[in-house]
């Protein structure tokens, strides 16, 4: 650590940063520091995909947050994982590639003022990473509603209009089905939902199988795609794991105007101050980076005079905002068919999914924890679908607990678009305190009639002829619950979160006095610093949320190469 001062600082190694710090360091002048307060991506169950269940609530790869107690969840707390390791979340998460929908670009660029935020603009920054195993081949897929000559031409000459090759983030079909998935998608089309091959489109409508950002059967995780081996090589670039940040170092200059000049951080129980000439970045995610902003005087002046901190910048949106997809998981008993409940539970099964995971990089090991995928609407009113399902041949409590002993499949489901806002907020001035997080979930009226009308068309799939010869048996939430009301308090005793925070660091024009960054994602009032990660999106996307983050992250880049 002899090195302590940098062109630029990126605090977090995760989606956002690992990609920034590719970007930038491809400059050989510019010194790059990247940080990560957790350790290295060494752990073996960060690679094998279904290792996510090792890796959440495992303090050596999670934060290991609790939400505040909600009443829009009738007092419950939940578990609320963020990845604390090399990669961040992209080393934990559950690996679904998504974009989302058109519209929430669109409305991006309304709400920010600033057209390069729409899906016409988002599409190419999404492509220049990706690289899809649809185009392995060297030529473009045939698309529906595209003559397949006039495709390849186009392709040939352009790039497939919809995907990516060659890039940096591998994009892969799930290397295994099941009969009982198979069915439940013949199910939700035979309820009205159609069959889809790609949700990555601008219109994500449909049922079928997620694709995934793997390799080979391993996990994809955000170090692999932008560091390694390349970027690590480059001798103007620097990786700190454990290098925890207490604070941005601030300076005010003569016109009264706050700069960032730098960060405190704590690695190996030793505090470090570390300078940066050009810019530092916040990639901490929508809980860590809106952490940091408070804890060095930036945010809501009534909060940080409160814990004793002095207020550099007066920034009431910092920590405002806060947006997630809370899934209401419904479980039904079937009969036979296999899932892995019962594949699981025996010797023999273990050993098999073990062998065939060894042998073939396929099978259990290999799987997302969700497999199956539908967007649909939550009522016929609605303009487009505001609901996600994540389908699983699989049955448990919660996630790190133990699996049922019985067959089953759980379908779970989102509100793509909620209502509900809630905060992240410092419980004090010491950095390693972790922060409270209140989402407020189920809140507002709108949300908790979605949440009901999810249930209910839950049940009306379950129902069509296509699952009708696996005698499916409602086991969560359970028939007695059926008034608007109940299922909607019923949504508060069993939903958890999908773990997809954005929000808390908006960006908007400069007469929302909630925006914390403008369009180019600098902090409002404090110059040299700026915010890449989840927290900037103004609303939440119809859909995952990793992806996303690339793509903002792609944008960011561009723009500080060319100084703007």
């Amino acid at each position: 650590m002899t090195d302590t001062t940098f062109d630029t600082i990126i605090v977090g190694a995760g989606t956002a940063g690992c990609l920034l710090a590719k970007r930038l360091s491809a400059d050989p002048s510019r010194r790059v520091l990247l940080l990560e307060a957790g350790g290295a991506d060494n752990y073996h169950w960060v690679h094998i995909p279904v290792g996510y269940l090792y890796c959440i609530g495992n303090p050596r790869t999670d934060w290991l947050y609790q939400t505040e107690p909600d009443a829009g969840l009738n007092g419950r707390t939940l578990r609320y994982p963020r990845g604390r390791v090399l990669g961040g979340c992209s080393s934990i998460n559950g690996m679904i590639y998504m974009r989302g929908q058109a519209r929430d670009y669109d409305q991006w660029a309304r709400l920010t003022g600033d057209d390069s935020w729409n899906w016409a603009s988002a599409l190419p920054d999404f492509k220049a990473h990706e690289d899809h195993y649809k185009l392995d081949s060297g030529k473009a897929p045939s698309d529906a509603g595209m003559d397949p000559k006039a495709l390849e031409t186009f392709a040939r000459l352009h790039g497939h209009p919809r995907h990516g090759s060659g890039g940096e983030w591998r994009v892969e079909k799930q290397r295994l089905r099941w009969d009982v998935l198979d069915a439940f998608a013949k199910a939700a089309q035979q309820a009205g939902i159609p069959a889809t091959t790609d949700f990555n489109t601008g219109n994500n409508e449909g049922v079928g199988y997620f694709e995934v950002n793997q390799k080979a059967g391993w996990r994809w995780n955000a170090p692999k795609a932008f560091l390694r081996p390349d970027t690590m090589r480059r001798p103007n670039f620097t990786l700190w794991t454990g290098a925890q940040v207490k604070r941005l170092t601030l300076e005010t200059g003569a016109d009264g105007r706050q700069r960032c000049t730098g960060v405190e951080l704590v690695r190996g129980g030793q505090s470090v101050a570390v300078s940066a000439a050009r810019e530092v970045i916040l990639s901490a995610g929508a809980i860590g980076s809106p952490q940091i902003l408070q804890l060095s005087g930036i945010g809501p002046g009534a909060l940080l005079q409160g814990h004793g901190i002095a207020v550099a910048h007066d920034l009431p949106g910092v920590g405002a905002n806060l947006q997630d997809h809370l899934q209401i998981r419904a479980v039904f008993k079937v009969k036979g068919v296999q899932t892995l409940n019962t594949l699981a539970h025996s010797l023999w099964g273990k050993a098999r999914i073990g062998l065939e995971y060894a042998a073939t990089r396929s099978g259990p090991m290999s799987m997302a924890p969700s497999q199956l995928g539908a967007f649909t609407r939550s009522s016929p009113d609605k303009p487009w679908p505001d609901l996600e399902y994540h389908v699983q041949p699989l049955s448990l409590d919660a996630f790190g607990e133990p699996l049922h002993r019985f067959p089953a499949f759980t379908a779970s489901v989102c509100n793509l678009n909620p209502t509900s806002r809630g905060t992240v907020q410092i419980r004090s001035a010491r950095f390693d305190d972790a922060p409270a997080i209140a989402p407020n979930y189920l809140s507002t009226p709108e949300d908790r009639q979605v949440a009901a009308d999810s249930l209910k068309l839950t049940r009306r799939i379950v129902s069509q002829s296509a699952l009708a010869n696996l005698q499916p048996e409602e086991f969560r939430p359970g028939v007695q619950f059926q008034t608007d009301e109940e299922l909607a308090r019923l949504a508060g005793d069993i939903a958890s979160t999908i773990f997809h925070p954005v929000g808390t660091t908006k960006m908007g024009r400069a007469d929302d006095p909630f925006a914390v960054v403008d369009s180019h994602l600098r902090v409002r009032g404090v110059a040299g610093l700026r915010v890449v990660d989840a927290g900037v999106m103004p609303t939440i996307t119809s859909g995952n949320t990793n992806s996303p983050t690339l793509m903002i992250a792609e944008k960011a880049a561009r723009w500080i190469v060319a100084g703007d």
